[in-house]
């Protein structure tokens, strides 16, 4: 039975989403909630693996429970009842106990074919800078980053918007060895929310590893005046990473939405996303 979970966490106080060896991490710390519930060991396929530090409030991942499982699921609840995977969320927020810095807002059970993270189709992240216009709020330090001087935010926005399309983004990624560094940028933007803090939307197909805080890095360059609005196309083609701006801190960082095609499409979707992922690899 595989099921979806839709998660939130803070990522202050983890070392990224993936599970690692004597380390807290996002999956690490639901597999193990989970685990007690199920009666054994489960693995999470997830949409978009976080660094360390970075947030999610629309994270989403999939895990496959087996006979077993699912049984001890319905037991709990009976087999006539209204909705057993449903249960899971609720069930899983209790053994996370109160207060948690990761929680599952939602469980259901996939629609036929889906994968989370080879059936989407594309992610959304937001980035919050505070600068000397805005002001510091102590209450958000966990999901903003900070900025000495005024920024401006009209030539990030405009410096943003060059970068929208298909290109290759190796002088925007942190490189691994045999990974395409090939996307497309959806959407790209920037604004003041009503505390003035600057607001980057960044949406694309996939990103590569440190690419939002790069391309957000690049920006505020330009907002202060170190680069202008035609440099980030230049420094993008010449397909080399650069000293010219640096990488933003991982806390201003928010995964806020996945996307996903029609349910009648997850399948082909996932297929044709691992399709191009052995292509790239080869």
């Amino acid at each position: 039975m595989r099921i979806r979970l839709d998660i939130a966490y803070d990522g202050t106080h983890f070392r990224g989403w993936a599970r690692q060896p004597n380390l807290r991490t996002v999956q690490g710390t639901l597999e193990a909630a989970l685990a007690r519930i199920v009666g054994s060991d489960v693995q999470f396929v997830v949409a978009g693996r976080t660094d360390a530090g970075v947030h999610a409030s629309g994270q989403v991942a999939h895990v496959d429970l087996d006979e077993d499982q699912w049984a001890r699921v319905e037991s709990r609840h009976g087999k006539t009842a209204h909705d057993p995977a449903g249960s899971l969320a609720w069930r899983m927020r209790g053994v996370l106990g109160a207060y948690p810095d990761v929680t599952v807002t939602r469980s259901s059970i996939a629609p036929e074919g889906f994968d989370a993270r080879f059936s989407a189709v594309w992610r959304r992240y937001r980035y919050r800078l505070a600068d000397d216009a805005s002001g510091y709020d102590p209450l958000r330090r966990h999901d903003t980053a900070t900025h000495r001087g005024t920024l401006d935010e009209k030539a990030m926005d405009a410096a943003a918007r060059t970068l929208i399309g298909l290109h290759d983004f190796a002088a925007y990624c942190k490189p691994r060895e045999e990974a395409t560094t090939i996307r497309t940028l959806l959407d790209y933007r920037w604004s003041r929310d009503a505390d003035g803090v600057l607001v980057a939307e960044v949406k694309a197909d996939a990103f590569c590893h440190s690419m939002v805080r790069a391309l957000v890095g690049a920006c505020a360059a330009v907002g202060e005046g170190r680069l202008d609005v035609d440099d980030l196309v230049v420094l993008r083609d010449a397909l080399e990473r650069t000293s010219e701006f640096k990488v933003l801190a991982a806390r201003g960082l928010t995964l806020t939405e996945v996307g996903y095609p029609a349910d009648e499409l997850l399948a082909s979707r996932a297929e044709q996303t691992r399709a191009r992922r052995r292509t790239d690899d080869a």
